[in-house]
């Protein structure tokens, strides 16, 4: 390992800029729920858990007479539906 570098020439790379509508927070998440979320993504086979959780509260917020885990089921069956599920919609060509 050198004992000095020289950043002289370097150029910072582009900083990704938050999207219209969106607020950039730190919130702290019990680590079974984060992890539960992530295993949602996993098993669907990508995707991005943080969307996940913003689709989740977002139907929880407009839909309040639904309790959350009723509404996270829900979100998490549009979002990721059953093999079951994705093979009648593709047997129907739904696609």
């Amino acid at each position: 390992m050198k004992e000095a570098y020289d950043f002289s020439k370097v150029r910072r790379g582009p900083v990704r800029g938050v999207e219209p509508g969106k607020t950039r927070i730190t919130i702290w998440i019990d680590d079974d729920i984060l992890k539960w979320f992530r295993k949602q993504v996993h098993e669907a086979g990508g995707g991005n858990y943080q969307t996940m959780i913003n689709a989740a509260l977002r139907e929880h917020v407009e839909n309040e007479r639904e309790s959350l885990e009723e509404t996270l089921r829900r979100v998490l069956k549009e979002v990721h539906p059953s093999p079951t599920a994705r093979a009648k919609r593709k047997a129907a060509g739904k696609s």
